[in-house]
């Protein structure tokens, strides 16, 4: 699914805040080191999504009770959920002038109980006219999310049978809920219990 911008054009997407902060030393930091692994958009993008997918644990994942939200935070503690490892890799992608979105799901459990928001994000490369949508949530057993820029490998495709949602709108700041409910949980048990049931 090709998400749907909020914005027409692109600034919006390569604007720097309070959460989205690749202006501090560590982002720049970071992505000078993958750009001089790299050298060109298409490569850098593919290794920075790596680097957030697989060097900074999803919290839920290893038990890290630590709730991230900025993404120098996320770089510098090496955690966060989903939303938070969403704003590192937007935040290094922006740091290399890539325009990048935010973008959820609503996902459920397997009885479609359950349903909260998930975060991923949509960049659009040089040179390409439509947005590719990745998560960097990081693998597990059952979960296997790929850099693809044609056929999406997302680590959770939905399943409409089950109400679960792909949400058009693609965000050049994080949604009051996500934020909300990030900045409000003193650890990750409680932030379990604020995440978002829609947008």
């Amino acid at each position: 699914m090709e998400p749907i911008p909020e914005h027409p054009d692109l600034a919006p997407y390569l604007v720097a805040d309070e959460v989205i902060d690749h202006g501090h030393p560590l982002v720049q930091e970071t992505a000078a080191a993958l750009w001089a692994d790299t050298g060109d958009a298409y490569s850098y993008a593919e290794a920075a999504f790596v680097f957030v997918r697989d060097t900074i644990p999803h919290s839920n994942d290893v038990d890290d009770p630590r709730v991230t939200w900025r993404a120098s935070d996320v770089l510098r503690l090496r955690t966060g959920i989903c939303y938070a490892k969403a704003h590192a890799l937007t935040a290094l992608l922006r740091a290399r002038d890539v325009p990048t979105g935010l973008c959820y799901q609503l996902l459920g459990d397997d009885d479609g109980s359950g349903a909260v928001i998930h975060g991923l994000v949509a960049l659009r490369l040089p040179g390409r006219t439509t947005w590719s949508r990745i998560d960097p949530r990081g693998n597990k057993p059952g979960v296997d999310a790929r850099f693809s820029l044609e056929a999406e490998r997302l680590a959770f495709p939905v399943r409409p049978e089950l109400g679960e949602i792909d949400y058009p709108t693609l965000y050049a700041a994080p949604p009051a809920p996500v934020l909300d409910a990030l900045r409000a949980a003193p650890d990750s048990k409680a932030l379990w219990d604020l995440l978002p049931t829609g947008l």
